[in-house]
């Protein structure tokens, strides 16, 4: 097995990320992007997808977490496309419907190389710590863009918006391990058109 790992390092005026997503890695994360809430949920990714994950992001929070959460989403995107290579051999497909507590959500992906975003939750404050939680869907469809995913993702139930928002996270981690994961019976990328 090659060695899937990727690692991007994004600077603009408004952000200085670097990021390295390891797909066969033990759930391993050192995380620091200044926002507590965030950090929780790309450690609780990493964890329940089996990734090593290192986010380093210096962002202009003076401002608010926009910025931060959006460029991270983009920069992640590209490092699991980097890692992914030339997507031999890899399911391509995943979905997880993941409980916590009340809550329920349901995330399926498409390692496909066209991105596509669905995206179903509802929200019933503006922020959860120093989250807002209207970046809940700009973080994944950055990641979604950059990556050349098509993802869906849908709540299907709860009320609590930790929850909620923690579920989504962590279903996208288990649907994410399965599409990138290995089938023996593929021997080249999985699409008659002979690439992804």
């Amino acid at each position: 097995m090659s060695d899937r790992t990727g690692t991007v390092k994004r600077k603009t005026s408004e952000t200085d990320i670097e990021i390295t997503i390891d797909l066969d890695g033990s759930g391993k994360s050192d995380v620091d992007t200044g926002i507590g809430f965030f950090d929780h949920m790309l450690k609780s990714f990493a964890k329940h997808g089996f990734f090593d994950l290192t986010v380093k992001v210096k962002g202009d929070l003076e401002v608010d977490c926009h910025h931060t959460i959006e460029d991270t989403g983009i920069a992640l995107g590209e490092a699991v496309k980097k890692a992914l290579g030339d997507k031999k051999g890899i399911r391509r497909y995943g979905y997880f419907i993941l409980p916590m507590d009340e809550t329920l959500a349901l995330c399926a992906i498409d390692l496909s190389g066209r991105p596509y975003l669905c995206f179903d939750a509802d929200f019933t404050v503006d922020r959860v710590g120093g989250f807002d939680t209207e970046m809940v869907r700009e973080f994944f469809y950055a990641v979604s863009y950059s990556c050349g995913m098509n993802l869906h993702i849908r709540q299907l139930a709860g009320s609590n918006n930790h929850h909620i928002i923690e579920a989504i996270y962590k279903a996208f981690a288990k649907a994410l391990d399965m599409a990138v994961g290995f089938d023996p019976r593929i021997t080249d990328v999985l699409s008659t058109k002979g690439s992804l």
